[in-house]
């Protein structure tokens, strides 16, 4: 991705994030030059990749597959002891036309949490012992208390305010249902790992190579200087 692109996608999430009042963290305000000044009081933000991130699956397509994201607060499965957190919680935005593919997680459970905007479809099947989608078997979803079967491959809407628990080995994908316009998402989960806790069908990959036409107006997770 152009970096004039990431920059234009984090702009139009602070957007959407301003219009429905969902207020960050100070860390994510943060310019690349106040990162500069930045010591290790700031290591919890490095270390769980706290912060702006854009995912395009390694595809180069971010405006069909690939979407925005903020992790709010994470714990980190390699350094239990320094922080034992158990949970995360993150923002994404998603708009028409954008597609987070097919997935599963071994270890985390997760809320996916319409906040506001359009309508999320969530595609859900169970998956085989080999770790493969099954295309048959019904899948039984929990939304916000409400326990219910569905064919697999159903697309289950999630209207603003309504959630869906997501449980480890349970595959899903999601997009925005058309004419309904973008959707800011909140998950709540247990630890995040992205680097070894996604299961993609088919394999992809996660973050971005980034073409350096502008300067950025944010620096993403990966990015953060070392403190000296």
């Amino acid at each position: 991705m152009k970096r004039s692109e990431i920059n234009a996608a984090l702009r139009e999430m602070e957007q959407m994030i301003d219009e429905y009042r969902c207020f960050l963290p100070d860390f994510c305000h943060f310019t690349p030059a106040d990162w500069q000044t930045k010591g290790h009081e700031y290591d919890e933000v490095r270390d769980n990749l706290l912060g702006w991130d854009i995912t395009d699956y390694g595809l180069g397509k971010f405006d069909e597959v690939g979407f925005s994201l903020i992790t709010i607060r994470n714990g980190n499965l390699k350094m239990r002891d320094k922080y034992p957190k158990p949970y995360a919680e993150k923002l994404l935005y998603l708009k028409e036309g954008q597609y987070s593919p097919m997935h599963f997680h071994w270890a985390k459970m997760e809320d996916i949490i319409n906040r506001g905007g359009g309508t999320v479809l969530i595609r859900v099947y169970n998956s085989l012992p080999d770790e493969e989608l099954d295309k048959e078997s019904p899948v039984t979803v929990h939304i916000d208390g409400h326990t219910m079967t569905v064919p697999a491959g159903t697309q289950v809407p999630l209207r603003p305010g309504q959630s869906i628990t997501i449980y480890p080995y349970l595959y899903h994908d999601f997009e925005v249902e058309k004419g309904t316009g973008a959707v800011l998402l909140g998950e709540v989960s247990q630890v995040n790992d992205d680097a070894n806790d996604n299961r993609f069908n088919p394999p992809v990959g996660r973050f971005p190579a980034i073409e350096e036409d502008e300067e950025p107006y944010r620096l993403l997770c990966t990015e953060y200087p070392k403190a000296e």
